[in-house]
């Protein structure tokens, strides 16, 4: 039976007998036998009287037309060119030897299908509040791995267009059942579409998409520490880089580093440490992989943990430094001309010393370089003439201030690094 799939290789070209693609798939190998013994079922939408192809997926069988699945250049064109020989029958001409297509659910498939023989009108609904996101994904996700190129450009811009749409509802409910951001908590439908969203961009190479889903990651992780650890695991498995920086962050400056307690089988309290194998069938929710088992999985991970503990360290080493070294800035032709340079140096230094320790400074987290560098920009702007500077000096440092919180924004992903 001809399985098609997005990695498959034709044979050989110097063979003289070409045979078609099989795939070896990591699927359960009983549950497809289990799959391939019961009775198919006929789809109701999509096994047309006429179709002159019979595929099946899970329990499902649907006849569709070759030209069809076979537009944009898809795998299933490169399948039907492979030449047969009678020895293996001709798959997909009857009910009894369809195609197989495994790791794929009959569900998704029909997605695939809809976006294939829809009409224009019908089409057209993916640009209204209507839009089925979960559809939308699915197609996506099967034209990527059956290579329908302008199919796959279509659904990702229209899935792009509708989480553009302001605050998507994707993103209204928290992506976690537990309120507490220090305990463990499984991960809601809402967790998970985001999970499916971030990995769908990512897989596909959209940047447009995968910007946005981080543009809001970035805005609700700032008023939900659920979001911020969200956040940390999307951008730890997908190497996002400004994202990981940010997330960090905020868990930092939100003191959310040590959860006390995790949720253990029964819903009694375990300690923080003491985790279930991630691998184990009985362990509990990977936040990342949305695995559902029967306990719950801890917030942030130990790796995680080191992580922030290593950049708390990092940040704070950081801003004593700063704080015992004034930003050095070359003084304005102009100050040398017409002001004493040293005087300008000192209420630069007398300034610098002062602001570092007031109220404004001290309300942002230690290691909250950033943050702390803006409250003493904004000190800055307070001063105005009062400092004892030329005024071409006082914009140069006023944009050395700028530049280097800037800089250590920039800089933050790699104060997480271990």
């Amino acid at each position: 039976m001809a399985t098609p799939d997005s990695t498959s290789a034709l044979s050989d070209p110097i063979s003289p007998r070409r045979k078609r693609t099989r795939v070896d798939l990591d699927v359960d190998e009983s549950q497809v036998l289990k799959e391939l013994q019961a009775e198919p079922e006929r789809d109701e939408a999509y096994y047309f009287a006429d179709g002159s192809c019979i595929i099946r997926v899970e329990n499902t069988l649907f006849n569709v037309h070759r030209t069809i699945v076979s537009r944009d250049s898809s795998i299933f064109s490169e399948m039907f060119a492979l030449p047969t020989s009678s020895a293996e029958g001709v798959e997909g001409k009857s009910d009894d030897s369809p195609i197989v297509i495994q790791d794929t659910s009959a569900s998704e498939f029909k997605n695939l299908l809809w976006a294939l023989y829809a009409l224009p009108h019908e089409l057209m609904v993916v640009h209204s509040d209507k839009a089925d996101v979960t559809r939308l994904i699915d197609i996506a996700l099967l034209s990527n791995k059956f290579q329908f190129g302008s199919l796959e450009t279509w659904a990702l811009d229209a899935i792009a267009e509708y989480v553009n749409r302001g605050y998507s509802p994707i993103f209204d409910p928290p992506p976690y059942e537990s309120a507490s951001p220090s305990a463990g908590a499984s991960i809601t439908p809402t967790g998970r579409q985001i999970i499916r969203l971030a990995r769908l961009a990512y897989t596909c190479h959209h940047s447009l998409l995968l910007d946005i889903i981080v543009d809001i990651l970035e805005k609700r992780m700032r008023s939900s520490i659920q979001y911020a650890y969200l956040a940390m695991s999307l951008a730890d498995e997908l190497d996002l880089r400004r994202l990981r920086g940010l997330a960090y962050m905020e868990v930092l400056q939100k003191e959310a580093v040590f959860p006390p307690q995790i949720m253990g089988d029964q819903g009694t309290a375990q300690e923080a440490g003491d985790i279930d194998d991630p691998n184990d069938a009985d362990a509990g929710i990977n936040t990342v992989t949305g695995d559902t088992n029967k306990g719950h999985w801890p917030l942030i991970s130990p790796q995680q943990q080191l992580r922030l503990l290593a950049g708390f360290y990092r940040l704070s080493r950081a801003w004593e430094d700063l704080r015992r070294h004034p930003l050095q800035f070359e003084h304005a032709a102009t100050c040398a001309a017409t002001w004493h340079q040293h005087g300008c140096t000192q209420s630069w230094i007398d300034f610098w010393k002062e602001k570092t320790r007031c109220d404004a400074v001290l309300q942002c987290a230690l290691p909250d370089v950033p943050g702390r560098l803006h409250a003493i920009g904004k000190e800055f702007d307070r001063w105005g003439t009062a400092v004892y500077m030329h005024h071409d000096c006082r914009a140069t440092a006023k944009r050395k201030i700028v530049e280097r919180a800037k800089a250590v924004e920039d800089e933050l992903p790699e104060y997480f690094a271990v």
